[in-house]
Parts: structure tokens; C-alpha cells; sequence
């Protein structure tokens, strides 16, 4: 995007006080973070999580080193649907009940529509600037705004992985060619490409791979295992001619409808069994709401 709308911070502009600059490194610029990554695993050696990922299906990638080469932003971003942003205009008691109903740590902002978008908040500023008792004076989204990076859909991952270690901006916007929003991706999202997804304080902790919310409904795990949840339910949910093709809820889901669903999709099965998809990205499956034939959602 050629210009940011009044009152924004140039999006290739540094953020003092971002979390990346608490750590800052020595070393030149161009021996960043990912030439310390290949310096560990040294040039002339061959990338086996590159070859796993290579042998995997396309439509999910194992992580590994070769996607920071292989993967492009519009491979991995989230799709402009799915952002969760806030207007330029909104009020402090609004915002503040958006990050908690989401729980992320950073929210782009815009002016009108998603396509004309500003810059970033994140909620440490809100905290640090209206929060512990703070009070007083006429609250302004603009003064706490951060820079957002704007990247296009076909720069390799890796390459953007730099741009946000060297600007120490953690959040980029997808633009088409048009100029539009297309979609979003983190700092997160990037790294786990590399080393597989992470979880950290903020991510719900599981005792197992399932939870009885109440009869005839779970919340499961993507990754629990098929045959186990059956046996826990008592019912088969695969039929018998994919059931040897399946290992897991995630992926019984997958072969239902033949790709990866968007997180709030509800889908019915032939046999009545209901899937939700409580938490998902492009690639897959996270975290789903299992409802048994009969069972009504306002029960």
C-alpha cells in the first residue's frame, strides 16, 4: 500500500518498545535471526525436515527449514475473513471487551473498512497507558497505534521472517494486487513453520484429548484419536471403507467435506453427528465441538 491514511506510523519505521527490541543483537543485520538458524544446522547439511515435509501431503506441510524457502505469505496467512480488527474510532470500554473476548495480544486497525488499514494496537500499550488504575483525559486509539508491515502473497516466508526481526514489527497485513487486505499473519505463525505449533501461557491447557461439556457433547482435540473417542462415545463416526485411512477427529472432519474447514463452520454428518470447529487455521484442524445426534445446541 503506497501511503497509510493520516495519523498512521509509517509501516517501515521501527517500534520503539516493541517486545523484539527488549533483546537487541550485536551482530550486523544481515546475520539475523535466520543466519544464526543456518549456522546451527550448517549449509551442507541435508534438510531432513525439508524432505518429511516434501513427502507430506501439500495441503499440510510438516515444519521444518525448507518452508521458510518453499512456503509463500499466502500459503500460511489468515484469510481476510477470519481478522479480527477494530476501527480507528472505537471506544476504550469496546476495545477493551474486544481483547478479551479474543484474547489475542495484538489487533490491526483500520479506518472505515479492513482495506484501509492504519497500523496495530497491542494490549500492552492499553495497559501500560489506561489500565492499573489509570484515569482521566480523552482516550485516542491513534496515539497507541503501532506500524503494521504490508507484504504480498508471494514473498517467501523466510524473507518476511527477517523484515519482522530487523523491524521489530510482529504483525503483517496481506495486500493484493488490487491494494486490498487479502490477509494476516504473525510472528507466531511463521515460526511455527519451522518448529511446529506452540502453545504457550495464554493457550488453553488440556487434561486429555477430550472434555464432556455435557451428555452427548465433547470438546475435542483435532489430534485425538479416532478409535479412542469412538470407543468414549460409544458410536462409530467413520464409515468402514475410509476408517482405515483415518487416524484422527481432525482428520475424519477433513475427509468429510475434503478440505481444511473455517473456524465457527458447523458441519453435519450423513450419520447426525455434528462437528464445530472451535478453533482452526488455513492449514488445519485445531480444536473441535462434538455434538451426538438429538442433542440441541441450547441444551
Amino acid at each position: 500500500m503506497g501511503q497509510v491514511a493520516d495519523g498512521a506510523v509509517s509501516a517501515n519505521a521501527p517500534a520503539p518498545g516493541d517486545d523484539a527490541g527488549d533483546d537487541q543483537s550485536a551482530e550486523p543485520l544481515s546475520r539475523g535471526f535466520l543466519g544464526r538458524i543456518f549456522d546451527v544446522f550448517g549449509p551442507s547439511e541435508p534438510d531432513q525436515a525439508a524432505d518429511a515435509a516434501a513427502a507430506a501431503p501439500a495441503a499440510v506441510p510438516l515444519p521444518g527449514l525448507g518452508n521458510l524457502r518453499r512456503m509463500r505469505v499466502g500459503d500460511v496467512a489468515i484469510p481476510k475473513v477470519e481478522i479480527v480488527a477494530v476501527p480507528v474510532n472505537i471506544t476504550r470500554d469496546e476495545l477493551v471487551a474486544v481483547f478479551r473476548e479474543q484474547g489475542y495480544s495484538r489487533l490491526p486497525v483500520f479506518k472505515d473498512t479492513l482495506d484501509t488499514p492504519l497500523g496495530l494496537i497491542h494490549l500492552k500499550d492499553l495497559a501500560l497507558e489506561w489500565g492499573f488504575g489509570a484515569s482521566g483525559g480523552r482516550f485516542s486509539l491513534r496515539k497507541l497505534m503501532r506500524p503494521l508491515l504490508y507484504v504480498p502473497p508471494s514473498m517467501p516466508i523466510g524473507v518476511l521472517l527477517q523484515k519482522m526481526q530487523v523491524q521489530r514489527i510482529h504483525m503483517a497485513l496481506v495486500i493484493d494486487e488490487y491494494g486490498g487486505v487479502d490477509g494476516l499473519l504473525t510472528l507466531e505463525d511463521l515460526i511455527e513453520q519451522v518448529i511446529g505449533e506452540i502453545e504457550d501461557e495464554h493457550d488453553e491447557a488440556e487434561d486429555g484429548y477430550w472434555k464432556l461439556e455435557k451428555p452427548g457433547q465433547w470438546i475435542v482435540q483435532a489430534r485425538a484419536p479416532l478409535k479412542d473417542f469412538e470407543a468414549e462415545i460409544g458410536m462409530v463416526l467413520a464409515d468402514p471403507e475410509e476408517e482405515a485411512d483415518i487416524d484422527s477427529m481432525g482428520g475424519l472432519v477433513f475427509m468429510q467435506i475434503g478440505r481444511v474447514p473455517a473456524r465457527g463452520e458447523v458441519i453435519v454428518a450423513e450419520n447426525g453427528v455434528e462437528y464445530e470447529v472451535l478453533d482452526a487455521d488455513p492449514r488445519r484442524i485445531k480444536r473441535l465441538r462434538v455434538r451426538l445426534p438429538g442433542i440441541s445446541p441450547a441444551e
